[in-house]
């Protein structure tokens, strides 16, 4: 076996670790309800972000000559970092933890493929486009789900905001994640290309955390929930993911974490107590549909030229 093929599989596990510990922020984002969305996201990312910085300063001092020479890649990836938590968080806070997840993972790899298509001169095939429709209809299918009234922890009003707020997060996430894998296929080691996009959207985040984070200090539950969200999901977390990002494309990268919106269901309903009706159901089978049907055999050819 070469070494291509060996690593294939590698980023592939990688990935799929890094997708199951982050299905499990929407749970634990309960455990402190009187913390505001934005300050979980502003915790969870920032400080996580800045732990991956400092883990990997060697490696960005070393680079520091090629970062500023893309930095147009580094700024960014940065920003998208530094709004895809608080789009996250405030999603999940609105429309529920399955159908926030759902909505901000699942549109991901769709909105990541469309970037790489008009970024990387990549078409679209048709099986790709069938994937596509499954996964729009899954996210229409758990968005009346929830505006049927039957999930106890959104409410109707919010659920179109919900998912508003789960797409930008979802174009966010495709962007950081599509940045990162730009930054690495033009010769920057993958902990310098990670720990530099997530240290500068961490410092982004550090204004927010001063303005909104005083109620996570307000009860040891609140700290052990920011403490945990920082450093399981956030630093472990895209440490793997970041690992995996160097091995396989970005558009394949998102569309193997469309596995978190599973683990993010069965927690919810087991651990919060949400209950989602039949429909929410076949939405979620048809997310993982997607998946499938982009994931296996689907090929993302080049343009000819």
């Amino acid at each position: 076996m070469n070494r291509a093929s060996h690593e294939r599989p590698m980023g592939i596990i990688a990935v799929l670790i890094a997708a199951i510990l982050w299905g499990t922020t929407g749970t634990a984002a309960t455990f402190a309800p009187n913390v505001s969305a934005v300050a979980i996201g502003a915790v969870a990312m920032g400080c996580g972000g800045l732990l991956q910085a400092v883990l990997s300063a060697r490696r960005i001092q070393h680079q520091a000559g090629l970062l500023r020479t893309r930095w147009k890649y580094l700024l960014l990836g940065a920003v998208a970092v530094a709004i895809y938590p608080l789009a996250f968080y405030a999603s999940m806070r609105l429309a529920g933890v399955t159908i926030g997840t759902v909505v901000s993972i699942g549109s991901a790899p769709l909105l990541s493929a469309l970037i790489e298509y008009y970024q990387d001169g990549l078409r679209l095939t048709c099986r790709w486009m069938i994937g596509a429709g499954l996964g729009l209809a899954g996210m229409v299918l758990l968005s009346l789900a929830e505006g049927s009234g039957h999930v106890p922890t959104g409410t109707a009003p919010n659920v179109i905001p919900g998912v508003l707020l789960g797409l930008l997060a979802g174009l966010t996430y495709a962007l950081y994640s599509w940045t990162a894998r730009r930054l690495m296929q033009q010769g920057i080691a993958p902990r310098a290309a990670m720990g530099a996009t997530f240290g500068l959207g961490g410092l982004m985040l550090m204004p927010v955390l001063m303005i909104t984070g005083a109620p996570l200090l307000a009860s040891w539950e609140n700290a052990f929930v920011g403490l945990y969200m920082a450093l399981v999901p956030m630093f472990l977390g895209y440490l793997c993911f970041g690992y995996g990002l160097a091995r396989i494309p970005a558009s394949t990268a998102t569309t193997i974490t469309l596995s978190e919106p599973v683990v993010a269901a069965c927690l919810a309903v087991v651990i919060v107590g949400e209950r989602l009706p039949a429909i929410g159901w076949a939405g979620i089978v048809l997310i993982l549909a997607c998946l499938v049907c982009i994931s296996f055999p689907v090929k993302i050819l080049k343009h000819s030229s």
